[in-house]
C-alpha cells in the first residue's frame, strides 16, 4: 500500500477509536479493550495486515508508555496524592516483589515451568496500568487518600517491573543472585529518581523565566523536558520511567505559563499514544495461536487477582502501619486488591522476553493478552459496585475544580485578554465607563505584574492587561465596544466610532 493509503487508514482508525471512547465511557470499560479489538480486526486473523515483529513492538511500546506516564504525571494533583505517596511507594516496591513471588511460585508448581519463566510471568503481571486506572477511577467518588494511592502506585510501579523483566530476560539460563538483583534494581531506581528530581525543578524554573514567542511552544517544551529526563536517566543506566513520571509530576504541579494548554496537549498526546499502542498490540497478537494459552492464562490470572494482589496489598499495608506511614482499613485493602487493573503495560512487558528469544516467551505473551482482556472485562465495570459494597465511596467529597477552555465552551462563554497599549485611549477610563453589554464583565486586571479584581471605579492604565468574560452571543459587540473606546475614548459613541474593523 502507498503512503496515502496508510495515512487514510491511520486517520480512519483514530477517528473510530475516538468514537469508541464514548461507548467505553458509558459502559465503564477501559477504552483499551476496544483499541485492542481494532488491532485484532486489522491483524492477520481479520483484514490481514501482517505484523509479527516483537522487537519493534517493544521499542514502540516503551515510547508510548513514556508518553502515557508523562501525561499521568502532568495531570496528577500533588495535593490529591501527597498523603497517599508513602503507601503507593510501598505498593510499588514491596507489593510488586510479593506479587512476583506469589505468581511465580503458583505457576511453577501448577504448570511445571522453569523458575526463570515463572518469575518473568510474575514480573510482567505485577504492574497496574496507569491508563486503565485513570480512565476508571477518576469517575469514582473515592476518598482522596484511596484514589491517590491507586493513581500514584500505577505511576511508580512501572519502573521496578520494567527493570525486573529486563534483568530476568537477559539472565540466560542462570538467575542472578538475589542480592545483586536487588542492588541493581535499587541503583537504577535511585538514578532515575535523581534525574527526575533534578530536571523537573530546573525545567519549571526555566519555563517561568523564558518568554516564548508563541503559547503553543510551552506544551511542546514541557513534554520535551520530560523526555530529556527519560533519555538522560537511560543514558546514566537509570530508570527512565521513574525519571519521566517524577519530572512530569513536578512540572504539572508548578505554576507554569499556559498550564491548561499544556494539560490539553499532554492528554491529546497520551490518547494518541494509547490508540497507537493498543492497536499495535492487537496487530501483534495471533488469536489462532492462543487456544492452548486460555486455561493457563485464566489460572494465572485468577492467582494474580485472588491471591497475589491481595497478599501484596496486605503486606504493604502492614509495613505502612508498622512504620506509621498509613493506616489502611480492611475495606480499603479489599478495594485496593480488586482495583489493581492491568492493561497495556503487562502486554508491552511481555514483548521484552519475546524480543530476547527467551524460551516460552510467546506463550507468556499469549497468556498475558488473555489475562488482560478477561480480567479487565471482569474488574473494570464492577469497580463502582465493589466500591459501594465495601462502603469506600465518598460522594460528598470535595473535588478540585478543573478550569480550562472546554468548560467555557460548554457554558457558551469566552475569555478575552485585552492589552492596553501606551497609545490607547482606554488609559484613564474607569471600568464602568466602558459600558460593556450586559453579558460581559471585566473580571481581572494585571498591572505591573500584580493581579487584582477591579471595581466599577477602577481606572484603566496603559500597559494594563484586562481579562473580560463574555457570553458567546455578545462577544462581537464587546470587541467592537473595546476597540471603539481604545480609538476615541469613553465618548466614542458621540463621535460616531463603532469599533468596526
Amino acid at each position: 500500500m502507498t503512503l496515502d493509503v496508510w495515512l487514510l487508514l491511520g486517520a480512519a482508525i483514530v477517528i473510530a477509536a475516538i468514537v469508541s471512547v464514548r461507548i467505553a465511557h458509558r459502559s465503564g470499560l477501559p477504552s483499551l479493550l476496544l483499541f485492542l479489538g481494532f488491532g485484532l480486526v486489522l491483524g492477520e486473523a481479520g483484514i490481514g495486515i501482517p505484523f509479527d515483529n516483537p522487537d519493534l513492538a517493544k521499542q514502540i511500546g516503551m515510547i508510548a508508555l513514556a508518553v502515557i506516564l508523562a501525561e499521568g504525571g502532568l495531570t496528577t494533583s500533588w495535593s490529591h496524592v501527597r498523603r497517599a505517596v508513602p503507601l503507593a511507594l510501598i505498593l510499588a516496591t514491596l507489593g510488586v516483589a510479593v506479587s512476583i513471588v506469589v505468581v511465580a511460585v503458583a505457576v511453577e508448581g501448577l504448570f511445571g515451568v522453569d523458575r526463570t519463566t515463572a518469575l518473568i510471568l510474575g514480573a510482567v503481571l505485577a504492574p497496574t496500568d496507569a491508563a486503565a486506572v485513570f480512565s476508571v477511577l477518576r469517575r469514582l467518588p473515592l476518598p482522596p487518600r484511596l484514589a491517590g494511592a491507586l493513581e500514584a502506585e500505577s505511576g511508580f510501579n512501572d519502573a521496578p517491573t520494567v527493570i525486573a523483566v529486563m534483568l530476568l530476560s537477559t539472565a540466560s539460563n542462570a538467575l542472578p543472585p538475589l542480592g545483586a538483583f536487588v542492588m541493581e534494581t535499587s541503583v537504577e531506581l535511585l538514578i532515575g529518581a535523581a534525574v527526575g528530581l533534578a530536571v523537573g525543578p530546573a525545567g519549571a524554573y526555566a519555563l517561568r523565566r523564558v518568554a516564548l514567542p508563541a503559547s503553543g511552544l510551552y506544551p511542546i517544551a514541557v513534554l520535551a523536558l520530560t523526555f530529556v529526563s527519560y533519555g538522560g536517566a537511560v543514558l546514566l543506566h537509570g530508570s527512565g520511567f521513574l525519571a519521566i513520571y517524577l519530572t512530569a509530576l513536578i512540572l504539572g504541579n508548578s505554576r507554569l505559563p499556559h498550564r491548561a494548554a499544556t494539560r490539553g496537549f499532554a492528554e491529546g498526546a497520551a490518547w494518541l499514544a494509547q490508540i497507537g499502542l493498543f492497536v499495535m498490540l492487537g496487530l501483534l497478537a495471533a488469536p489462532q495461536e492462543m487456544a492452548s494459552s486460555v486455561v493457563p492464562g485464566l489460572i494465572a490470572g485468577t492467582v494474580l487477582v485472588l491471591l497475589a494482589r491481595p497478599m501484596s496489598v496486605l503486606a504493604s499495608s502492614l509495613v505502612a502501619r508498622v512504620l506509621r506511614l498509613a493506616r489502611v482499613s480492611w475495606r480499603e485493602q479489599a478495594f485496593l486488591s480488586w482495583a489493581g487493573l492491568r492493561g497495556a503495560i503487562p502486554i508491552v512487558l511481555a514483548t521484552i522476553p519475546w524480543a530476547a528469544d527467551v524460551e516460552g516467551s510467546k506463550d507468556i505473551f499469549n497468556q498475558v493478552f488473555i489475562i488482560v482482556i478477561v480480567f479487565t472485562l471482569l474488574q473494570g465495570p464492577t469497580l463502582p459496585f465493589v466500591a459501594r459494597l465495601l462502603k469506600v465511596t465518598a460522594p460528598s467529597e470535595a473535588h478540585d475544580l478543573e478550569v480550562e477552555a472546554a468548560p467555557l465552551e460548554e457554558l457558551q462563554a469566552d475569555l478575552l485578554q485585552v492589552k492596553v497599549s501606551p497609545w490607547s485611549k482606554l488609559h484613564g477610563v474607569e471600568i464602568f465607563e466602558l459600558r460593556l453589554p450586559a453579558g460581559a464583565a471585566v473580571t481581572l486586571v494585571v498591572r505591573d505584574g500584580r493581579s487584582f479584581v477591579p471595581s466599577g471605579d477602577t481606572r484603566i492604565r496603559a500597559d494594563d492587561q484586562l481579562l473580560v468574560v463574555t457570553t458567546a452571543a455578545c462577544r462581537d459587540e464587546v470587541e467592537r465596544r473595546l476597540r471603539a473606546v481604545s480609538r476615541m475614548g469613553k465618548l466614542a459613541g458621540w463621535f460616531g466610532e463603532r469599533g468596526l474593523e
